[in-house]
């Protein structure tokens, strides 16, 4: 049973804890009804406990539908770093740590030979000396091809947004599950899919730049996960073969990461971005006080005084419900040849999981059919 922050079972202790809270309240109030110091003390701890424990409760439920922490770890920033098993090329690749097997069905099946393997990994990039943790997703073809053919399958990344963890793109958007499917159907090739957050400094949101002095993460996922693995895996190394997706900033990062670094990723899929950086408490000033760095991370600034890489953008918004929406028919408008943009354009959703859903296996299989590894 899932005791952690993300668990049916811990919202369900936490309701039952206020309901049992508000019901000792209702019987013990008159009882402190009386002056004096004790019982205004009394009552004031009654409505503090009530506070408490009916707040507990909606914020696990606004969690576990949303998927902000998958664990007590992730709320605290906490996560221990897992030792990196050493490999060939470990030293300059850096390395991929399988920690186990994601247990998953689907269609009544849990066969691996049938529905893929998930696996959860720890990445350890040798040139940021970052780490993060993630699911790579195994198609069932990958599973059954020589060593020489897995070198022909496209890779995907997909990031969340912040804060989030891995696990909601497996529970709540479902790639895996949706890459299966598209493949059965004919619509896609079979795929791997390495499945993360962006979020590889916790508890900063580094938005995958480089910060001054600080994380590395533009590198962690231009350079070094690509390189680690792509070792692991025995994937192809050429960004034709490489894409990036992702929701919110999930959505920049990716949209980002193909427009400057265009030899690591070919194409990018992006759900409700942002367009560039934010400053906030989250992030603390990301460029270090430099303009130009800024502006180099300003996706339209980008566009409209820099030359264009010849990759692919897909960019998705709603024409109701999402504040994005002008930034998104403006950031299409200035994509000029050699890039190519696409859109998904909804008629009304939002910055929400139940939009990203509808937009995940579109965007999926335009992404892949973008990808050539050879």
């Amino acid at each position: 049973m899932k005791w952690d922050i993300g668990g049916a079972p811990a919202l369900f202790l936490a309701v039952l804890v206020a309901a049992a809270v508000f019901g000792a309240a209702v019987w013990l109030w008159p009882r402190l009804a009386g002056r004096g110091v004790l019982p205004v003390l009394g009552r004031a701890g009654v409505q503090l406990a009530i506070t408490l424990t009916a707040g507990s409760a909606l914020l696990l439920a606004v969690n576990s539908s949303y998927g902000f922490y998958g664990s007590w770890r992730d709320l605290l920033s906490l996560r221990r770093e897992d030792p990196v098993a050493a490999g060939a090329g470990a030293s300059e690749q850096g390395a991929v740590l399988v920690r186990g097997t994601h247990s998953w069905r689907h269609a009544g099946s849990d066969d691996p030979a049938v529905i893929g393997r998930i696996e959860s990994v720890t990445v350890r990039g040798a040139r940021s000396g970052l780490s993060g943790q993630g699911y790579v997703y195994l198609p069932p073809q990958y599973v059954h091809a020589s060593a020489g053919r897995r070198a022909e399958f496209p890779v995907v990344l997909a990031l969340s947004g912040f804060p989030s963890t891995p696990g909601v793109l497996v529970d709540r958007l479902r790639y895996p599950q949706h890459a299966l499917e598209a493949v059965r159907a004919g619509r896609m090739r079979p795929s791997v899919l390495v499945l993360m957050t962006p979020t590889v400094a916790p508890p900063r949101d580094t938005q995958c730049v480089d910060v001054p002095g600080g994380p590395q993460a533009e590198t962690f996922f231009a350079r070094d996960l690509r390189a680690a693995v792509s070792v692991h895996y025995g994937l192809a190394r050429d960004a034709r073969g490489w894409g990036v997706m992702g929701n919110s900033v999930g959505g920049y990062c990716a949209l980002k990461l193909a427009l400057r670094v265009p030899d690591a990723y070919r194409a990018a899929a992006a759900l409700s971005a942002p367009y560039e950086a934010s400053r906030d408490a989250d992030t603390g000033d990301l460029f270090g006080g430099d303009a130009d760095r800024r502006r180099q991370n300003d996706l339209p600034w980008r566009l409209r005084n820099l030359p264009q890489p010849p990759v692919s953008l897909l960019v998705a918004s709603s024409r109701t419900g999402e504040h994005q929406y002008p930034q998104t028919l403006e950031f299409i408008d200035a994509v000029r040849a050699p890039a190519r943009a696409s859109s998904i354009i909804l008629a009304s959703g939002g910055h929400n999981y139940e939009t990203w859903t509808r937009e995940v296996p579109p965007a999926l299989e335009w992404l892949v059919g973008r990808l050539s590894p050879h």
